[in-house]
């Protein structure tokens, strides 16, 4: 008995020791802090087919789990019973989520402000569920309650939050069933996940720089949910929240 509980102490010990290791590691490593970085794609010398191979990357990437199946999830969850989902992705790249979107039947407009990026979408989502679109996320030349869903992927983490918080207003005032937002999670798992992902899968340097850059620039879900609040919306459904990759469905708040 004696021998049992001098086992069970020093397992005790031993526990709250790595607990505080891992607590020290964490308020002092940079992940704890969302970074203040530039990713090349947010101004940088990506062109030609340099870009037109970090988009494919990006779109080879979303077929894995916390992508393209994770949004899809979460807009049947805001707008099970239509079947004529009427969908507006913001910052859409060369098209790939909208054409996904497109092959389940529901009409899409897909928007961005990238004049390279959309010439590739023009050449990419070639189809008559898709419509392609010059605008800014931040200032969406929309009425109100134009779309049902408001979806966008890989892009809150490019805003500080400021402008994060305009892009969910804008989304919000333009869908009537509400937003999803598919974004990276901030936190080491994540941030490790992250990297042997584009280690494994991208084809060019600017998805394996970009990628880490973006792991460290992305929000926590706290964070993420600070910022819907500030922007009236509150969350409903999100999708497994240990992934690296997360899709969050969130709608306008109600006011009591």
């Amino acid at each position: 008995m004696a021998v049992r509980q001098r086992t069970a102490d020093a397992n005790g010990r031993g526990t709250a020791w790595a607990l505080r290791v891992f607590r020290s590691l964490w308020t002092t490593m940079p992940l704890r802090r969302r970074a203040h970085l530039t990713e090349s794609l947010d101004g940088g010398p990506v062109e030609g087919a340099e870009l037109a191979r970090n988009l494919a990357d990006l779109a080879r990437i979303g077929r894995l789990p916390g992508g393209t199946r994770a949004s899809v999830g979460a807009i049947r969850r805001l707008a099970p019973a239509r079947g004529d989902i009427s969908i507006i992705d913001v910052g859409a790249g060369r098209g790939d989520m909208a054409l996904a979107f497109a092959r389940r039947g529901w009409r899409t407009v897909a928007i961005d402000s990238h004049p390279d990026v959309l010439r590739l979408a023009h050449a990419t989502a070639m189809d008559p569920l898709v419509e392609v679109v010059d605008a800014d996320g931040r200032s969406l030349p929309y009425a109100d309650d134009a779309f049902h869903i408001s979806h966008c992927s890989l892009l809150i983490h490019h805003l500080d939050p400021p402008d994060a918080v305009g892009l969910l207003r804008e989304m919000a005032r333009v869908a009537r069933h509400g937003v999803v937002i598919n974004d990276l999670r901030r936190g080491l798992p994540s941030f490790v996940a992250t990297g042997v992902t584009v280690a494994l899968l991208s084809r060019c340097r600017t998805t394996r720089v970009d990628g880490l850059i973006s792991a460290r620039r992305a929000y926590t879900l706290a964070e993420l949910d600070d910022l819907l609040e500030e922007a009236g919306l509150e969350v409903v459904w999100r999708s497994a929240p240990f992934m690296p990759r997360v899709a969050t469905a969130a709608v306008r708040r109600t006011v009591a």
